[in-house]
Order: C-alpha cells, then structure tokens, then sequence
C-alpha cells in the first residue's frame, strides 16, 4: 500500500488570515442588521414599563380615594389647587429646561410626597427626615397602596432615595389630582390649547364649545404621564406631534 512520506503531509491546524476576516465581517453585518431591532425592542419595552407605571400611580391614587375620601396630598398641595394640582419637574424643551407643574413656596412640587404616602413611608430612605406622611399622618391604616422598586440613587428609574418616581428614562412621572372634586383633572400641560386643542387625547373643554381656551380637560379623578423616550415636552406644538408625540398617558 502506497502511503505518504510523513515529511509530505500537510495538517491544517487553524483558520488563516482570509478566513478570519470573513467570520468577523460576517459577525460585523449581523449585528449591524440586529442593532436596531433589539434598539427597538427595548424602547417598546420601557414605553409599556411606563405605561403600566403611569396606570399602577392612577390606580393606587384613586385606591388611596376610595379608603379616605380625600387624595393623597399634603394640606399645602391642598390649599394650592388652581383648582387641581398637577406634581412635575424640570423637562427639556426644544429651547431651554423649563418646571412644569403646580407651584408651592416659590417652586414646583415633584411627586415625592405622593409617594411616600401611597408607600406609606414615615421617612427618607435611610435617613431620619420626616416625610409628608411622618407618624403615618396621612396614612394611618399604614397600607401600602403603591408598590415600586426603589433605585437607590436620584437618577435612576424607579422611586429615588429622594422619592420621587422617574419613569424608564429617568425623568419624574408627572400626577395631576381632582383637587375641587369635580370629576374633572386639568393638567397644567395638557388643559392648554396649544397642545390639546380639539380635544386631542379625548380631553374636553367644558367651559368654550369650540375649545379655544386652556382649560382642556379629562374626565376623571386622575392624570398620570411621562414625557417619553426623547425625556422632552413642547408647549407650542400638538399632542400628537414633535417632543410631545411619544408621552406616555395613563388615560389614552
């Protein structure tokens, strides 16, 4: 039997160089054909995080009614009602940051003691401040109506250590409450004209007819929303368009 000369035999031990190349720019084209589709599926992800979010705050809200026959607010929120109250924050605009909500002492109220009523906190997370709700004040049966995941930072998603609720990107969850218990919630956003007008998001206006004023309203006892992905808002455009088309509404 003819065999070859050990001193003529050729193992292959490994991919060349060419080979290589080829794996990694096959790898290379993959992904870049997989980036904007897992890119997709996390945004619409967190867009439905933050809509159950946004719906779990209604719903502890008017939870929270339903057992006291008031809303889960301080007496200076209370007294400050024009003639509801809507807790916000600092939000990037198209031109500059801009506060957007109900002022108390000179400045907008985040939605923190909000929170720390419907979680029945007494104090700051690991300190011994007092919250709105210190010695269970405005929570005596002590029930926990909001469950959230702490972040344990002031930035992140979730209920900060200073307790405020951001949404999936980071920015606070904006709450407006029925304050004059009319069934009616007008959001200092959302009731002006510029961006509801036409009753955009199914909001009403009950004082004008044809809707030419600010007071675009919801019907109904709660109005939970973030301003989406893009973390901006447009008080100059409509609902449906530029920064304000990806909010996320509880009530929509």
């Amino acid at each position: 039997m003819k065999t070859t000369p050990p001193h003529l035999r050729r193992r292959r031990t490994g991919f060349t160089i060419v080979e290589l190349l080829v794996v990694i720019s096959v790898i290379a084209i993959l992904a870049s054909l997989l980036l904007p589709v897992l890119s997709a599926v996390t945004k619409k992800a967190k867009e439905t995080k933050a809509k159950l979010e946004a719906r779990d705050i209604a719903t502890a809200i008017q939870g929270y009614d339903s057992a006291y026959g008031r809303f889960p607010v301080s007496a200076a929120a209370q007294a400050a009602a024009n003639p509801d109250f809507t807790y916000g924050g600092t939000f990037q605009t198209p031109g500059a940051p801009v506060q957007i909500g109900t002022v108390v002492g000179g400045s907008v109220s985040n939605n923190s003691e909000v929170v720390a009523i419907l979680m029945d906190l007494t104090n700051y997370p690991g300190t011994t401040t007092p919250t709105v709700n210190a010695n269970y004040q405005k929570n005596p049966q002590q029930t926990i109506f909001l469950n959230a995941k702490m972040s344990g930072d002031t930035s992140s998603p979730g209920v900060g250590t200073d307790l405020v609720y951001r949404d999936p990107w980071g920015n606070p969850y904006i709450i407006t409450m029925d304050l004059n218990y009319d069934e009616m919630c007008k959001d200092v956003f959302y009731c002006t004209n510029a961006v509801s007008g036409g009753g955009l998001n199914g909001l009403i206006d009950p004082t004008v007819p044809a809707g030419t004023d600010n007071n675009w309203e919801y019907r109904g006892k709660v109005m939970v929303w973030s301003a989406g992905s893009d973390g901006k808002i447009d008080g100059s455009v409509p609902a449906n368009q530029g920064a304000n088309k990806d909010n996320i509404l509880s009530w929509k």
